[in-house]
């Protein structure tokens, strides 16, 4: 006989029941979910879109494609979507409906662009930044302006129909019920957050499980949050990832911190105990608190790493927290009481010394792998992890001092409360770096020439200020301009109209002035207002900027003592320069050699 085939799975119909049932279980959209009708059948009288994947009705019925193919995370989305006009209350008498679902539309897809919910079908629309703050703001504009192209298709219903239907109540209809759609929202929104503090917390192991892991770590972890103010906030915040296959793919020997993802990595082999968590976690939790991701300033990543490690070690011992585990720590006792900076400053003048040391992550690894990237975090997204980190901390210190917690040192105090003072600017030091070289010039009384003002009465001599002469000497300084095609030229335009400003404001009569790229091109003396209105970028080739370095050094007509300031990307070769000189940066670039002058970054 032959053997009967096994019926084949409908993949999509798999696909689809395994989003229905995350959406369900979701703590978000589970309240919603148990009071919405979901349809998927072939029935022609459900409505169900042909081109679309579904649609939503005011009664709370979502009738679904019976034969659209998607994914999971695809269905997911479009469930979702269909389940938020509810929650959100869109179903409104509008004067232009189209315009509204399509603001609506627009709206939800943010929504759940910033959830990271499920992954929008290839068809819809790509754009998800709002021009306006609201639905109803998107919607008067849309009124006035019109629909471009790529606002029309985020809609679960295809491009030619509205995935919202209005439907009439029927009066004394057994099945008409009136549901509290935007309640129940809340109501998810409200057991979402519980779900999250019970994960991060470490009770719960996600949000659909009431698994509980009582590791040594999240023990630790849970110690901080309950008896440790100052770090308890912070510890709060992070999400505490213990994988040992995922460590070792990542390269974590102990532990590692991602502060843009809020995640703590703690490897499970490394065999810590509760007390050495605790000394582990208190390590990361300062780099994220102390922002020692965004002060790295274009330094060489894993030193200024490395140089963290010794100050933050250092308080940690001094305050008892936990137990110092055996391997990992950095400690010299010659480095304690010295800033991050300070330290780095030293380690780069031996990095073949300095670049194996064993840190949490590993041998010659840093336990920081947020880089400080720039752009992360939109401002519409609420409080930053910037933010969060700041003001946890410095709660976390205000409540810890109070409640007498325990020691905190005072280099740690000072750095704290250092947080909540805004960062001085790059054109607010260029300027501190200005007067140093030019003091205002000097006003003196003269009786040399009388004024035309007492003509009347001559016999009275009436003194007039002017500026002491032979000042002007020498009074200028040197400027030396990358104009490789890897400049930016904004950010140039940018320190031209600084180095303008400062000039005419400290009576600098002119500057001398050399582009370089492949060669060196002497601009001669520019006077201030020249140099923002009148530079004219010559080379396009590669950056050297040696030959107009010496240049400079070497011209009799100018000053020995005349300072250079070196405008760069970072991309040049290793230069050498005898006298005072500085260094303006695009925030995240870096030099190819230690510095020897100031270095001023611009944002």
């Amino acid at each position: 006989m032959a053997k009967k085939r096994a019926p084949q799975q409908d993949i999509a119909a798999l696909n689809y029941t395994e989003a229905h049932r995350f959406i369900t279980l979701h703590p978000m959209f589970a309240p919603l979910a148990s009071h919405a009708y979901i349809y998927r059948d072939e029935s022609s009288w459900r409505g169900y879109p042909e081109e679309g994947w579904a649609v939503v009705n005011s009664r709370g019925a979502i009738y679904v494609h019976p034969k659209r193919r998607g994914e999971v995370e695809e269905w997911i989305y479009v469930l979702a979507h269909c389940l938020l006009y509810l929650g959100f209350g869109h179903f409104q008498d509008r004067e232009h409906p189209v315009l509204w679902n399509i603001a609506c539309d627009v709206y939800i897809s943010k929504f759940l662009y910033d959830m990271k919910l499920g992954k929008p079908p290839g068809e819809f629309g790509f754009r998800v930044d709002i021009p306006a703050g609201s639905e109803q703001k998107l919607y008067e504009r849309l009124v006035e302006r019109g629909v471009p192209d790529e606002l029309k298709v985020h809609g679960t219903a295809g491009d030619k129909h509205g995935d919202m239907m209005i439907v009439p109540t029927r009066s004394g209809y057994a099945g008409t019920r009136k549901t509290d759609w935007e309640g129940a929202f809340a109501t998810g929104l409200a057991m979402a957050a519980a779900k999250a503090v019970n994960v991060a917390a470490g009770y719960e192991a996600s949000m659909f499980t009431a698994e509980v892991r009582n590791t040594p770590a999240a023990r630790a972890r849970n110690w901080f949050i309950d008896h440790y103010p100052l770090l308890g906030a912070l510890a709060s915040g992070f999400t505490l990832i213990e994988d040992t296959a995922l460590c070792q793919r990542m390269d974590i020997s102990i532990a590692a911190i991602d502060v843009t993802e809020r995640e703590i990595y703690l490897n499970p082999a490394a065999g810590l105990d509760a007390e050495e968590c605790k000394f582990v976690l208190a390590h990361e939790l300062l780099h994220a608190g102390l922002h020692h991701q965004e002060r790295c300033q274009g330094r060489d990543h894993y030193l200024w790493n490395v140089a963290c490690d010794y100050v933050i070690n250092h308080w940690l011992a001094e305050m008892h927290v936990g137990e110092i585990p055996q391997v990992g720590i950095l400690l010299d006792e010659e480095m304690r009481g010295m800033s991050a900076e300070a330290i780095y400053d030293r380690l780069v003048t031996d990095m073949r010394l300095y670049r194996k040391l064993n840190t949490l992550r590993g041998t010659g690894g840093a336990d920081m792998l947020d880089q400080g990237r720039a752009g992360l975090w939109d401002p519409r997204d609420g409080v930053s992890m910037d933010e969060f980190c700041r003001n946890a901390l410095q709660q976390g210190l205000l409540y810890h001092q109070e409640s007498g917690r325990g020691l905190i040192p005072a280099g740690l105090i000072e750095e704290i409360r250092a947080l909540g003072q805004p960062a001085i600017q790059w054109d607010v030091e260029l300027a501190k770096w200005f007067d140093s070289y030019f003091s205002p010039v000097e006003k003196v009384r003269t009786y040399a020439r009388v004024s035309r003002r007492q003509s009347s009465t001559p016999d009275i001599a009436r003194p007039k200020w002017v500026d002491q002469g032979g000042d002007e000497d020498g009074r200028t300084f040197g400027v030396i301009l990358d104009t490789s095609g890897s400049m930016d030229r904004k950010l140039l335009a940018k320190a031209l109209g600084a180095i303008a400003s400062y000039s005419l404001s400290r009576d600098v009569p002119a500057a001398r002035v050399v582009f370089c790229d492949a060669a060196a091109y002497d601009q001669g003396y520019m006077k201030p207002e020249d140099i923002a209105e009148s530079v004219k970028v010559r080379g396009r080739g590669g950056t050297v900027l040696q030959p107009g370095i010496d240049l400079l050094q070497q011209a009799e007509d100018f000053p020995k003592n005349g300072p250079i300031l070196i405008i760069t990307d970072g991309y040049c070769d290793k230069v050498y320069v005898k006298r005072e000189h500085a260094y303006i940066l695009p925030k995240g670039r870096h030099l190819p050699f230690v510095p020897k002058g100031p270095v001023f970054r611009m944002e």
